[in-house]
């Protein structure tokens, strides 16, 4: 008979996990506190993560009318959904062709996607920026959407997925009739959703994110990111108010935190799953 008690061995196990968990919350956990602190509070020699008075509503306020928060998440969310819609759109097919499908070339490409995953994105700026100011596009959606819209990341993880599905499932679907791209879009698609969603946590949190590249190709105020929106608060004379900057980065980080959570079981089963869920 197993037991199912605290034994030694599971005790140690969750004790570093709940220690490592409270390391990477802690900043987190001080943006909180500090959000709801007046300026006089985060100044202070004692450290208090409970504000002594709360000002969430005045941060929050502050931070809300000193940037156009609305502009700043509905630029983040359509640039996110746009570069995920283009990296999906083109690493499905891709991944499926060289998981899949038999053509001399395959090998040629896998090499060229595991270069590409060393190649990042500071080594590419530079004639990506003259690139987009000879045609014009600084201050576009297109400068801040293009250059991402292929990932080699999303070529290898879907690639990993693919070569996992049983082969018998794709000759059926050929046995019916089904084209290339019909099977892609009917088959491939619909039982890749786990690793869909797996990649979109990454995709998503690491553009939204971003702030070298918006940076560089962004400086109007209509089009900034969010972490863009944030250098707004820097002040030149008064220095930065940093209740105000961690209620605007609460608000910023909110977003992703309820996504994550919302998708985390999806998440786990795509980074898990090596074949078909039964």
């Amino acid at each position: 008979m197993t037991s199912t008690g605290f034994t030694p061995g599971r005790i140690l196990r969750l004790s570093v996990l709940i220690f490592g968990s409270l390391i990477f919350l802690a900043p987190y956990i001080f943006m909180i506190s500090t959000a709801g602190k007046a300026q006089d509070d985060i100044f202070t020699s004692a450290l208090k993560l409970i504000p002594t008075h709360f000002f969430y509503i005045e941060n929050i306020t502050h931070a809300l009318r000193k940037v156009p928060m609305g502009t700043l998440l509905l630029n983040g969310v359509l640039v996110c959904g746009l570069i995920f819609f283009f990296q999906v759109l083109i690493a499905i097919p891709c991944a499926y062709a060289m998981a899949k499908l038999k053509f001399p070339a395959a090998r040629t490409m896998m090499v060229l996607v595991m270069l590409g995953l060393l190649i990042p994105i500071h080594a590419t700026a530079l004639p990506l920026y003259v690139g987009f100011n000879s045609l014009s596009l600084l201050n576009s959606y297109t400068a801040l959407v293009a250059p991402f819209s292929i990932s080699v990341f999303a070529i290898f993880m879907f690639l990993q997925f693919f070569r996992a599905m049983p082969d018998d499932l794709i000759h059926a679907a050929r046995l019916d009739g089904m084209s290339e791209l019909g099977i892609v879009a009917r088959v491939i698609v619909p039982n890749a959703w786990p690793a869909v969603t797996a990649f979109a946590i990454f995709s998503v949190v690491a553009h939204w994110n971003d702030l070298y590249w918006p940076l560089i190709v962004i400086s109007k105020q209509e089009y900034a990111t969010p972490p863009l929106g944030l250098m707004y608060f820097r002040a030149a004379e008064a220095g930065d108010d940093y209740g105000a900057l961690m209620a605007a980065t609460l608000i910023i980080t909110l977003p992703l935190v309820a996504a994550f959570l919302l998708a985390q079981k999806r998440f786990v089963e795509g980074i898990t799953m090596t074949g078909l869920k039964g």
